[in-house]
């Protein structure tokens, strides 16, 4: 049974979230890279044979005369998110099942299942079904093949979306350079500048050429490593190749220029635009009055604005957004509100979320809880949802010192909503801890698990992703091992979750002892366990043990083919041959 966390907070032997962020050096006595990166752990623990399943992959090979079928109906039933997540996956293992006795599945239903496993996050499973659609016989569209690599390249899986590529292209798929833009992006992402000019020079001796859009690309990669300035000698190198920028490759340099501040200097690249033979369009406008109003330069703003009329320049919604946001921001609520009723009784645009949040954010700062409240009861009856911003704005709630009132005004959000104590609570306390706002989930949480709400595995997970995104280490694992003490035994995603997040603050040798403590107690790790703890090695740049760890894990049959060949082209590891 899982323990209310509001007795959490009594547990004397674990240091709190709060008094958490100054003891992060709770482990700084032991020294990086103990024993824990030795091979001989390696072999103890970490791929211990009767810890974890074997994996072995078989690639389904249709028969020629295989007939068509049809899946099962995972859309269906009541609409509860646990429910349709087992349907999902009972789908998936029927596709796999029928595929693997060499039937043919029906395009339109295992479109929609890639579709909706992309959009569970369940990626690995998403190119699963690609690959049994291809090896069954079965074309998928570009769109869902695109649409599989971007949301890959997203969600940082690069290598497993070039894996992907290379895949399509044995199997006669061609490649567009939409395709090739997604992966540009993601390596771009992850701050692979030179590797993403590399790749773009492979793509040219391919004969594919790139696009306006793959500049842009290269060029907010180019500001954010390096500089505006050097994205804008990498533009001039461009040009000078033969490349056509578009509008959007300007626009992204002036995005830069106002980035770093040089507000005077983009006023004059705006202005010039012309001169480049470019006209500038409302996103053009929106990037240099967002500089002005948060700056304050009101009156160069409204000369601006006063600018913008006409089909291409228009204001939009984001305009509104933007002076709403500044207004708010500079404490001018009132004004921000009128704009806000403009924007509702206008015929053009309707307010969302994103508009009421910079409102209800700067009214929390300043503990004016009436007006929050009246807020948001004009956003509920104005028909806009509530989201993850809104929860994140009531929050500043609780850094006035007002938990109790922020509390309080959830509580009312969800009844107003008709909203389930578990679903609305656990969708709070995951979007704080997304935000970067795990202490306010804390204190939260404690009134919610007295008003009913039981943390379950998700929520767990998502509090100590939070507060190793904090850098507060040292409470990501008091909470893991706070859930054992209170008889609540934390699951694989708990383990993963800690596991990554401490590799992602460069403390894979924290992650490797607790692993280690782990195993000792009988837990079940599994093969997404083991890349992170690998991946985990390669960030500490330590890539020859990284390819060691590897090869060993892979002959103890605990991470995938798969698995190796997208690490080791991700991460450029040294060759290993894989049987």
């Amino acid at each position: 049974m899982a323990v209310p966390l509001n007795s959490v907070s009594t547990v004397t032997n674990h240091p709190s979230p709060e008094n958490a962020r100054n003891t992060c050096g709770f482990f700084s006595n032991i020294p990086k890279f103990l024993p824990f990166f030795h091979t001989k752990f390696i072999s103890r623990n970490l791929a211990s044979s009767h810890l974890s399943p074997s994996i072995k992959e078989q690639v389904p090979v249709a028969s020629k005369g295989s007939s068509i079928f049809t899946l099962p109906n995972w859309r269906s039933g009541k609409n509860d998110p646990r429910n349709k997540e087992l349907r999902l996956y009972d789908a998936f293992l029927y596709l796999e099942y029928m595929v693997g006795k060499g039937q043919k599945p029906d395009k339109t239903h295992a479109t929609q299942l890639l579709y909706d496993l992309c959009n569970c996050n369940k990626l690995r499973k998403a190119a699963r079904v690609m690959e049994m659609m291809v090896s069954s016989g079965t074309i998928p569209d570009a769109a869902s093949y695109t649409f599989l690599v971007n949301n890959l390249c997203k969600r940082g899986n690069v290598g497993h979306a070039m894996q992907l590529v290379d895949k399509m292209e044995e199997y006669g798929y061609p490649t567009n350079t939409v395709t090739y833009n997604s992966l540009i992006r993601g390596l771009c992402m992850r701050g692979n500048l030179s590797k993403s000019l590399q790749f773009v020079e492979k793509l040219i001796k391919k004969g594919l050429v790139p696009n306006a859009y793959t500049y842009s690309i290269l060029l907010e990669a180019s500001y954010k490593e390096k500089g505006v300035n050097e994205a804008m000698l990498l533009l001039d190198n461009i040009i000078a190749k033969g490349g056509k920028p578009n509008l959007v490759s300007y626009n992204v340099l002036l995005t830069g220029l106002c980035k770093e501040g040089r507000i005077d200097e983009a006023k004059q690249f705006f202005r010039n635009l012309p001169l480049k033979g470019f006209n500038p369009n409302v996103v053009s406008y929106n990037i240099l009055l967002r500089s002005l109003c948060f700056e304050g330069r009101w009156e160069e703003a409204n000369e601006l604005l006063a600018e913008m009329v006409g089909e291409d320049r228009s204001p939009s919604i984001v305009t509104y957004n933007i002076l709403i946001s500044s207004l708010a921001l500079h404490g001018q609520t009132n004004h921000a509100i009128k704009i806000l009723d403009e924007m509702y009784f206008g015929e053009q645009f309707k307010p969302i979320a994103a508009s009421y949040n910079p409102i209800i954010t700067r009214l929390c700062k300043d503990r004016k809880v009436d007006a929050v409240i009246k807020c948001l009861d004009q956003m509920l009856e104005r028909h806009c949802s509530p989201n993850e911003g809104t929860f994140n704005s009531i929050a500043v709630l609780c850094e006035e010192g007002l938990v109790h009132e922020a509390f309080s005004i959830l509580q009312a959000l969800r009844v107003k909503q008709s909203s389930s104590t578990h679903d609305f609570y656990r969708a709070v306390i995951s979007g704080l801890c997304r935000k970067g706002n795990t202490f306010a989930a804390f204190q939260l949480l404690y009134d919610m698990t007295a008003y009913g709400f039981t943390p379950d595995s998700y929520t767990y997970s998502s509090l100590i992703r939070g507060l190793c995104l904090e850098k507060m280490l040292v409470a990501a694992v008091d909470v893991f091992y706070i859930m054992e003490e209170n008889g609540y035994r934390p699951d694989v995603d708990n383990f993963n979750a800690l596991v990554l997040g401490l590799c992602k603050s460069r403390r894979t040798d924290l992650s490797l002892k607790v692993f280690e403590d782990m195993i000792s107690k009988g837990y079940m790790p599994n093969e997404i366990t083991y890349t992170i703890l690998v991946e985990g090695i390669i960030h500490e740049e330590h890539k020859e043990l990284a390819s060691v760890v590897l090869k060993e894990l892979h002959l103890k049959e605990v991470i995938s083919r798969n698995t190796v060949e997208r690490l080791v082209m991700q991460y450029e590891l040294e060759d290993m041959a894989v049987c």
